[in-house]
């Protein structure tokens, strides 16, 4: 049955089941409508159909009288630093993130580069369904450029950041899989710019992708192996819209998305000091870390724009999401594996120390993970019902239940996007983590 999952971010969906030029041209109308002809950057990751939706989807922003600036095949960061660095009113990428490629979809940005906060998505989202558009006539439709250069204005901000001088002397040696996505040419350039040699696989933006698209361990062997035959300092694995980074040690061996924000906030804090934030569902590693340096860790509901509306309010030095997106208020309020890439290899360069040794040098923690169908069950019916059986924990209701000891933490909440309960558990050993999960999931089932 066809599936379009609509939420205040964008839509995504399947392409030819559910997405569409007709869904693509009403996203642009909408967004156009309220945007009162401004200027838009339009991006996209390299999907087959990425072509086919842009264009539908700036036809729709034409109609409205806006201004489109095509930037073509560009990471997701890469849109949002153009969007600031033009001050355009708004941007839109045209991708499904880590979703395999029969997926497509369309994510939307403010004029700060951030992703939509809740207010302006559902004033999208409005427009969208009631199809109340304000088209123009004849005079007014908006006119369509290239964007000379978007991928070189990005790497210019993430390279701003480090110091070349210091990762040029250290003379790294890099491979990046780039899983046939977005990101290689601007992850090439970043590590042209700091004089590191690299090597790239999966590299052509076919968007027919080499591995699996989201950039977990058990994806990432191609990578290890080419790490070990080019005897490379670290591997760098991205997603298809390059707005996430996961890491591969020297030895092969990956070491998780969760690390890339640890090490890159622990890396930061070596130069400044500052609060960081981050998500409830990202590892106690980060508490570890800004333990260690003595500021505080905020912690949000999940959600990319969460972390970042924490990170403009509270001030905060970095933060990001466990899943290797990395936020640094320096470059773009967004994930951005750039920024993640240049951290990382300024930490190489200045400790001078092996990638599999500094990882060492935090906690080790177990993450467990499981599904369970909803049903007709009421979500608040089996969160009450997991709270009694976990009454010693600390309990925190702002998205869905996240419960925490000492020990470790559980989070369930609700899936936006199916009808099941998400379940994760963190602990310092995977007995304990897996059990929690398994506790949660019976208790779920008894009480739908």
């Amino acid at each position: 049955m066809p599936q379009l999952i609509i939420s205040i971010s964008g839509i995504r969906g399947i392409v030819g089941d559910g997405l569409g030029p007709c869904e693509a041209v009403r996203v642009g109308l909408a967004m156009g409508t309220l945007l009162a002809r401004g200027t838009v950057v339009l991006g996209r990751d390299s999907r087959p159909t990425g072509p086919m939706l842009a264009d539908a989807l700036r036809a729709g922003l034409l109609a409205t009288g806006c201004r489109v600036v095509d930037c073509g095949i560009l990471s997701t960061p890469g849109v949002a630093v153009m969007v600031r660095h033009l001050g355009a009113a708004g941007g839109v990428v045209i991708t499904a993130s880590h979703n395999p490629s029969p997926w497509n979809g369309i994510k939307l940005m403010s004029p700060a580069g951030m992703a939509l906060s809740k207010a302006a998505g559902q004033a999208v989202i409005e427009t969208f369904k009631r199809e109340a558009f304000a088209e123009v006539g004849t005079d007014g439709i908006g006119q369509a450029e290239i964007a000379p250069n978007a991928a070189a204005v990005h790497v210019d901000r993430a390279a701003a950041i480090v110091s070349a001088q210091t990762v040029r002397a250290a003379a790294l040696r890099v491979v990046v899989d780039a899983v046939n996505g977005a990101g290689a040419a601007e992850m090439r350039m970043l590590l042209e710019r700091l004089g590191v040699e690299c090597t790239i696989i999966h590299g052509e933006p076919t968007g027919h992708f080499g591995r699996g698209a989201e950039p977990i361990p058990e994806h990432l062997h191609d990578l290890g192996h080419a790490v070990r035959e080019h005897k490379a300092a670290v591997g760098l694995a991205l997603d298809p819209d390059a707005d996430r980074l996961a890491l591969v040690d020297e030895t092969g061996r990956a070491l998780g998305e969760e690390y890339t924000l640890a090490l890159a906030c622990r890396h930061r804090l070596t130069q400044a000091r500052g609060p960081l934030a981050c998500n409830l569902s990202t590892s106690r590693m980060m508490d570890d870390v800004a333990l260690e340096a003595g500021v505080r860790l905020i912690r949000t509901p999940v959600g990319e724009v969460n972390v970042a509306e924490a990170i403009e309010r509270e001030g905060c030095l970095i933060g990001g999401e466990g899943n290797g997106g990395v936020i640094d208020p320096r470059v773009v309020p967004v994930r951005d594996s750039l920024v993640g890439a240049a951290l990382i290899l300024e930490m190489l360069a200045t400790r001078r120390m092996p990638l599999s040794e500094l990882a060492a040098e935090l906690p080790v923690y177990t993450m467990a993970k499981g599904k369970v169908p909803l049903g007709a069950a009421d979500p608040a019916t089996v969160f009450a019902a997991v709270r009694r059986r976990f009454a010693d924990a600390e309990a925190d209701m702002r998205d869905g239940l996240h419960l925490s000891w000492e020990k470790g933490w559980v989070h369930i909440r609700a899936s936006n996007t199916e009808p099941i309960l998400r379940v994760m558990a963190e602990a310092a050993d995977a007995e304990t983590a897996r059990r929690w999960v398994d506790e949660v999931k019976a208790l779920a089932g008894g009480s739908v």
